[in-house]
C-alpha cells in the first residue's frame, strides 16, 4: 500500500510538517522506522504492518469512547427495558424511574410488570434488558447475571385508624392467622412465600379476601378491612398503614438485579442499574425493616 503524506495531512486537517514530525516522534519512541519513504510515496514497513490492526483497534476504541460520553453528557437517545414484579413497581420501581426520567427524559422506558420466573423467561428471550426480582426461590443464572441488592422483611400491615393488632414489637405467625387476612393473588411471589410461611408454622389463617393486587391489598388494608403481610418497603410515605415486625423466624425475601449476561449493556440500561441501586439505598434508609446487602450498580 502506498501513501502520500500530504494527502493524508489534508484528510487530517494537519500541516504536512507537523504529520511528518508527530510520526518521526513515534518511531523514536518505538525504534523502529514505520514507513519507506520514496519519492513516489511512502510504504509501511513490516514494523508498520504489524502496528496498523492495533491502530485500527485503538482508533476504533476512541471513537467508542467518545460515543459513549457523548450518551453520558446527554443521553439523547436509547431505551431502557425494565421488568419488576407488582410488589416492587409501586416502591422501588415507582421512585428509580421518577429519578431516571428527570435526569434522562430522551430515554424511551418500557415496563413489564411481571412474577419472577416470567421475568426470567422474558430476559432470557431478549424482551428485557434489566429485571428487578425476588430471588427467595431457586433461580437459574446460566444465561444471566443475578445480583442481589436487598434483604426485605415481609412485615403484618394493619389501618391506622383501627387500634393496633397487638401491644407487642412483634407478633407471631399463630396470632396473624387468627386475624382476617387480605391475601394477594396466586400469580404473586409474595403470596407463595406467605402461603410457605403459614404451612411451616403448622396454622392456616382466616381470609376473608383473596385474590387481590397489591394497590387493591393496601386499600383494603387502609380501609379496615382486614391485615396483609407485604414488604416492609410498600410502608413508604403511608401514613394510613401501621406495621408490626413477625416473630422470630423472621419472613424476608431477597431482590436481585437480573440482566443477560452473554452481551454488553447500553450505557442507557447501566445508567438504568445505577439507578435502581441509589434509589434502594434512600429507600432502605427510609425502611428500618430493611438491609443493604450488595452494590448492584454495574
Amino acid at each position: 500500500m502506498i501513501g502520500n503524506f500530504t494527502r493524508a495531512a489534508e484528510r487530517l486537517h494537519l500541516a504536512q510538517p507537523s504529520l511528518s514530525r508527530q510520526i518521526a516522534s513515534l518511531e523514536l519512541d518505538l525504534g523502529t522506522e514505520l514507513f519507506h519513504r520514496a519519492r513516489g510515496g511512502s510504504t509501511l514497513t513490516m514494523a508498520g504492518e504489524s502496528l496498523l490492526p492495533l491502530a485500527r483497534r485503538m482508533l476504533a476504541d476512541a471513537e467508542s469512547v467518545r460515543r459513549e460520553l457523548a450518551e453520558l453528557s446527554g443521553l439523547r437517545r436509547g431505551r431502557v427495558r425494565l421488568g419488576a414484579t407488582p410488589t416492587l413497581s409501586i416502591s422501588l420501581v415507582a421512585e428509580a424511574l421518577n429519578a431516571f426520567h428527570a435526569a434522562y427524559p430522551a430515554i424511551d422506558l418500557h415496563l413489564s410488570e411481571q412474577g419472577s420466573r416470567r421475568l426470567l423467561d422474558e430476559l432470557a428471550g431478549g424482551e428485557l434488558d434489566l429485571a428487578l426480582i425476588t430471588t427467595s426461590h431457586s433461580t437459574s443464572t446460566e444465561r444471566l447475571t443475578v445480583t442481589p441488592l436487598l434483604v426485605e422483611e415481609l412485615v403484618l400491615i394493619s389501618s391506622s385508624s383501627e387500634p393496633p393488632v397487638t401491644t407487642g414489637d412483634t407478633i407471631g405467625l399463630a396470632d396473624v392467622a387468627q386475624l382476617p387476612q387480605i391475601v394477594f393473588s396466586s400469580s404473586y411471589d409474595l403470596r407463595s412465600a406467605t402461603d410457605a410461611a403459614f404451612a411451616s408454622a403448622g396454622v392456616t389463617p382466616e381470609v376473608v379476601v383473596q385474590g387481590a393486587e397489591m394497590d387493591a391489598v393496601l386499600r383494603f388494608v387502609e380501609r379496615g378491612l382486614g391485615v396483609a403481610i407485604v414488604p416492609a418497603m410498600v410502608l413508604i410515605d403511608r401514613p394510613g398503614l401501621r406495621s408490626v415486625r413477625l416473630a422470630e423466624p423472621r419472613a424476608t425475601r431477597t431482590i436481585s438485579i437480573a440482566r443477560p449476561a452473554d452481551f454488553q449493556p447500553s450505557t442507557a440500561v447501566k445508567l438504568m442499574q445505577r439507578t435502581i441501586a441509589k434509589t434502594a439505598i434512600g429507600l432502605a434508609a427510609k425502611s428500618g425493616a430493611t438491609m443493604w446487602v450488595a452494590d448492584a450498580g454495574g
